[in-house]
């Protein structure tokens, strides 16, 4: 049996939790935000108001043995530990520039990255995420989706990932860029 599945997941207070059995669909509303979650229909998914908590089950036995029933059990449960947690907490990437004259700027709803080009990088922040930069160099990515957050964080990596020659590029903030000697010369 799935070891993560069958954990309940606790359920703080001040946050509402919704579960339509008909749709499938689990809405968490907390102090940071709304999100909604479509589960498989493998898995069964109540909360329990004596314990607030929320409790997610096999649809079927025969789940527990044959196919991705378990797999879909213990990333349903996880999903909708993140949901509570992003509601509660939120989630956060730091991002650093590292390079001379590389830069980023926020102009209206785009994060306009200078990254070595000879043309800066739009890049349009997606609903639900807050960015804010610090010294033109410190990228922060905020929001209350987990996904939604880590994508983003990544779209900007990806941009000019960091080379292990000079260590140039943009890296996340807790990041350990492997350094190469390089080429010596002579013998």
């Amino acid at each position: 049996m799935s070891r993560i599945g069958k954990q309940p997941i606790p359920v703080p207070s001040g946050v509402k939790v919704a579960v339509n059995a008909a749709s499938r669909t689990v809405s968490i509303e907390g102090p940071k935000g709304k999100l909604q979650f479509v589960h498989r229909p493998e898995v069964k998914v109540a909360f329990d108001d004596a314990s607030k908590a929320i409790v997610c089950t096999l649809s079927r036995p025969e789940y527990a043995t044959e196919g991705n029933g378990r797999a879909y059990w213990g990333t349903t449960r996880s999903c909708l530990t993140g949901m509570v947690q992003g509601v509660t907490k939120g989630y956060e990437r730091k991002l650093e520039i590292v390079g001379v004259g590389w830069s980023a700027k926020l102009q209206g709803k785009k994060l306009v990255l200078t990254v070595g080009y000879c043309d800066p990088i739009p890049l349009t922040v997606p609903d639900g995420v807050t960015v804010t930069v610090d010294n033109n160099v410190n990228v922060t990515v905020t929001g209350v989706d987990k996904q939604k957050v880590g994508a983003f964080a990544s779209l900007i990596r990806s941009q000019r990932k960091p080379e292990p020659y000079n260590g140039k590029g943009v890296k996340y903030s807790d990041e350990v860029i492997q350094r190469k000697q390089g080429k010596a010369f002579g013998a």
